[in-house]
């Protein structure tokens, strides 16, 4: 038997919760489109944001380690499944519409540069005299503007629901401006779910990568109230764990335990705050979705180790002064002699302006073009 798509929003009528996202309810997309007719208006933007030329170049940009330090670290598109695989754990206990969710989390990380938070600093400064630089508001700018696709319209006309959700993703690395997207309005739960699961996987995959990479030790994370009482919980389970897998048991445990304590305290406020419907969400206070008191106290404990003993490693901060060097360079040499700019780029600018566009060309480089491309232009014994 096929499901239509009204079918589909029939099923979300009776099976998501009252405070779920519904896709007949979408604000709609900015050009009015003939919606397929198995697929609800999520699913499609969800479909169109995975085909992007933007999503996959995400498998060469880094989360912390850049290519060079090796196959096994996270990048943005291994780290984009994980938060979504979190993301979904949380959606669906809390009955949230699964489709919303996923688009918002697959396309919230399509604005990062290459070299992760480095050449987003370096692109912050450099375009501060031209309007800025902020991966949430680029994340945007790629899905309506930048991504040329479709012949009636710029973009991929993405509903109002995954944009808004996109401008309004909140973590300790996110700047949120919702100017034009109801900034006084809190967002969907979904988008609230989509910035918790990006905070959860990125805290505990790094401290994978950190402690496979050496430059954490388990000596070192051993005192870390997450670390022992995780350690403790698989103690029930099993014992004497070591190295690998020790390491692979307490990530596991640490994610399962986030996700479950963020579910118990989810449900209680939106209990005690009666929260039954969408309108309810977007005029309830902000954070919504959130770990307990003790949970937060020892993930910011662990956040806080990352930023000290891994984010300000040197190996760490060697890569990322790397990372500044190249992009500026870049930047400078592009901004110098736009002739050096490929064609198409070059067309550009007398209707966007050089700096901008300058930047969003260096913005959808991976770590990989922009260290070869810095190679092309320094490197006196390089080909063109």
């Amino acid at each position: 038997m096929l499901l239509t798509r009204a079918e589909l929003e029939q099923w979300e009528e009776k099976t998501l919760a009252p405070y779920a996202m519904k896709s007949r309810y979408s604000r709609g997309r900015v050009f009015p489109e003939e919606e397929p007719r198995y697929r609800t208006v999520f699913q499609r933007d969800r479909d169109r944001i995975i085909h992007t030329t933007a999503f996959r170049r995400l498998e060469y940009k880094t989360q912390v380690f850049v290519i060079t330090e090796g196959d096994y670290y996270r990048t943005r598109l291994t780290h984009e499944i994980e938060v979504n695989q979190i993301g979904r754990s949380i959606g669906q206990a809390l009955q949230v519409n699964l489709d919303l969710l996923e688009a918002i989390i697959l396309a919230h990380d399509l604005g990062h540069p290459p070299f992760g938070h480095a050449g987003e600093y370096t692109l912050r400064d450099l375009m501060e005299p031209y309007g800025g630089f902020e991966h949430n508001r680029h994340s945007l700018r790629i899905v309506e503007e930048l991504e040329d696709r479709y012949p009636r319209f710029r973009g991929l006309n993405l509903t109002y629901e995954v944009r808004e959700g996109l401008v309004k993703h909140e973590t300790d690395y996110d700047i949120v401006d919702a100017t034009g997207y109801d900034p006084d309005l809190s967002a969907t739960l979904e988008a609230q779910i989509a910035s918790i699961a990006d905070e959860l996987a990125y805290s505990t995959h790094d401290l994978d990568d950190g402690l496979r990479s050496g430059m954490i030790t388990l000596e070192q994370v051993s005192g870390l109230t997450a670390w022992k009482r995780a350690v403790q919980r698989i103690a029930r389970k099993y014992t004497g764990l070591k190295g690998d897998l020790l390491r692979h048991a307490v990530v596991r445990e640490l994610i399962g335990y986030y996700i479950a304590d963020c579910l118990h305290a989810t449900d209680r406020k939106l209990r005690r705050l009666g929260i039954n419907s969408i309108d309810d969400v977007r005029h309830a206070e902000r954070g919504l979705c959130f770990l307990s008191p003790e949970a937060q106290e020892e993930f910011d404990e662990l956040k806080a180790f990352l930023l000290k003993s891994l984010y300000r490693h040197y190996r760490v901060m060697r890569m990322q002064e790397k990372a500044r060097i190249i992009v500026t360079d870049l930047f400078n040499a592009y901004m110098a002699t736009p002739e050096l700019l490929p064609s198409w780029i070059q067309a550009r600018i007398d209707g966007e302006g050089r700096a901008r566009v300058i930047c969003d060309y260096i913005a959808g480089m991976t770590d990989r073009f922009a260290s070869e491309e810095h190679q092309r232009l320094f490197d006196p014994y390089a080909r063109v």
